[in-house]
């Protein structure tokens, strides 16, 4: 018989991308601590992860050299925009390259774990 939360994470909505699961953990992280009592998004949804699993994921990458400083910022910069960086322009054109080699490591490491619909 499986615990509640085992149970949980067995019928839990795996992310498609590692773009939705980046997105998702910094839009999580941003009502943590607010009253999202009425933000029905929030609620609804049962993740295949805690915001705490794709923290320390995020960590260990960082720590084994897969992402660097600048990748980080540029993925916190975008995410809090709730967009990627566009290629075809001028100003966001090495952005996106840093964007896409660490969104290739993120999908690498969730989909290992389980985390991404394959």
């Amino acid at each position: 018989m499986l615990s509640q939360t085992a149970q949980n994470y067995i019928n839990a909505e795996k992310f498609q991308n590692a773009e939705q699961l980046w997105f998702w953990f910094l839009y999580s992280k941003s009502l943590r601590g607010q009253f999202c009592h009425n933000h029905s998004a929030a609620n609804q949804s049962r993740k295949i992860c805690e915001l705490i699993d794709v923290e320390t994921l995020v960590t260990k990458l960082y720590l084994a050299g897969r992402l660097t400083d600048e990748q980080l910022s540029v993925m916190k910069q975008f995410g809090d925009r709730r967009r990627a960086p566009h290629q075809y322009i001028w100003t966001e054109n090495r952005a996106a390259a840093l964007w896409r080699d660490a969104m290739q490591t993120l999908q690498a490491a969730a989909t290992h774990r389980g985390w991404i619909a394959e």
